[in-house]
């Protein structure tokens, strides 16, 4: 049987092999925008992480004709009403970097004590069929924003993001073990689950899945 093919709605070709070692073992052969000669940016104005996935699948799969697979992903700070969520990469303006954004975190935290400093990674994940179908799943890792960061690892938010079970931020995990617990790990075990009970169905006869 013929393999399908999936682009992934990024040119980021380490996104790429990412999802295509999570995806192994089923039907598809992913590939990178590049790969797929599929070089451009969608703007992300979704309200959601959920509306940003589905926009960025939508445009690769019209703009390229194959089944697309897209994720946003953020961090929500309960006390800061989950900010900075959709907005997260660029937390501190246009020119933001990942130290700038910490900085601004930690300064709006600064009075927070530690018992309400609660917050979580998100990873929505969408799938979008030539067909028009498409599925949404979102994944989400719990834990709690630091006074201070911990750890050289990772990247974004990742050394103030403390998991409590682990006694360790994100930025101080070994690299298997956080792509094992993190939001984007369990929102595309949920799409390999997806694609694995669809078989050899391609498409959703344009109706919507959510989580």
């Amino acid at each position: 049987m013929t393999k399908k093919t999936m682009v992934v709605a990024s040119r980021n070709k380490k996104k790429a092999k990412e999802i295509m070692e999570i995806l192994e073992g089923l039907d598809w052969t992913v590939m990178s925008a590049v790969d797929a000669g599929a070089e451009f940016e969608v703007v992300e104005d979704g309200a959601t992480f959920e509306e940003n996935s589905y926009k960025k699948a939508l445009e690769f799969m019209e703009a390229t004709g194959m089944t697309a697979i897209a994720d946003d992903s953020g961090l929500e700070v309960d006390e800061l009403c989950g900010r900075p969520g959709v907005h997260s990469a660029r937390f501190s303006g246009k020119n933001a970097t990942d130290e700038s954004n910490n900085l601004k975190l930690l300064a709006m935290m600064v009075d927070v004590p530690e018992a309400k400093r609660t917050a979580r990674f998100v990873c929505a994940a969408t799938v979008v069929f030539p067909d028009g179908g498409h599925f949404t799943v979102r994944g989400e890792c719990e834990g709690q924003i630091l006074f201070e960061p911990k750890g050289t690892g990772g990247f974004g938010y990742d050394p103030l993001f403390y998991l409590p079970d682990y006694d360790r931020t994100f930025a101080q995990l070994d690299a298997r073990t956080k792509n094992s617990i993190s939001h984007r790990a369990r929102a595309f075990s949920k799409v390999r689950k997806r694609l694995s009970d669809l078989g050899g169905e391609t498409g959703f006869e344009n109706r919507s899945y959510k989580r």
